[in-house]
């Protein structure tokens, strides 16, 4: 039955399209709706400059191979030394906050709700009611069973190959499609995103604070501890050269076939 089935070309028009049109719209709305309720977050001196140490640390040990080794050794020396590492030497007062008693924490997770789980729900459940029983398109490759109840929600029928797609389905494929698309539109913090976990949305920017710096500073000493220096451009004044001399060599005997 799955091979005969013919789907009508109104369906691309009148259902495929429309709901590619409302998911990526939604996740507008959301975006923007998310950067307006969550306003501007004020983080303390203290907190940035902690985030910022953090943030050069671990640069340092990723990026450290192509700097010299006595100017690697000279960061390591401030981050780590065992008398007057920064991060040997910080100590700063953690107050443990918590979301029953934290009435912002609880603003956040009601704002989070409010734009990412119930714009879901909601549109999920009128693209369900709207579109109902319409098979939108086809997997281009064969799929077991246990695929069914994830792509055809909506419809039960149990001779129609686990490939197609229905409505409800479909709309659940371009909420997690649309990803790529919003991170090129948005870039790549945008609220757009449904698979973004609810403490990250309300973590806020990747340049906050860790919940616990001390275990931060620890954990990144014992990774910058281990790190050890290894010149990445050993050499590359060599292979300049080299092919210099290559290039010279193939452009002088180029000019030679070419003069009469």
């Amino acid at each position: 039955m799955a091979e005969l089935l013919l789907l009508d070309s109104n369906i691309r028009l009148w259902v495929v399209l429309p709901i590619v049109l409302i998911s990526f719209s939604v996740g507008l709305i959301r975006h923007y709706l998310s950067r307006l309720l969550q306003g501007d977050r004020r983080l303390e001196l203290e907190q940035l400059s902690d985030s910022q140490v953090l943030h050069r640390s671990q640069n340092l040990r990723e990026y450290g191979k192509y700097l010299p080794q006595q100017s690697f050794l000279m960061r390591k020396h401030f981050f780590n030394n065992a008398e007057s590492g920064f991060f040997r030497r910080t100590r700063r007062k953690v107050v443990p906050r918590n979301p029953i008693t934290d009435p912002r924490m609880l603003t956040d997770m009601m704002k989070a709700n409010l734009t990412n789980v119930l714009p879901m729900i909601l549109i999920g459940g009128w693209i369900n009611w709207a579109f109902s029983g319409f098979v939108t398109t086809k997997i281009p490759f064969p799929l077991t069973l246990q695929f069914k109840p994830m792509l055809q929600r909506g419809i039960e029928l149990v001779s129609l190959d686990a490939a197609w797609v229905s409505s409800a389905s479909w709309y659940f494929l371009n909420v997690f499609g649309l990803r790529s698309l919003y991170s090129l539109l948005l870039g790549q913090d945008n609220a757009a995103n449904h698979s973004r976990s609810l403490p990250h949305q309300i973590a806020g920017s990747a340049r906050s604070a860790p919940p616990d710096t001390n275990k931060a500073f620890k954990a990144e000493w014992e990774a910058l501890e281990i790190v050890d220096h290894k010149w990445a451009l050993d050499g590359v004044e060599d292979e300049l050269m080299a092919r210099d001399l290559n290039f010279e060599e193939f452009y002088s005997s180029d000019c030679s076939r070419n003069t009469f």
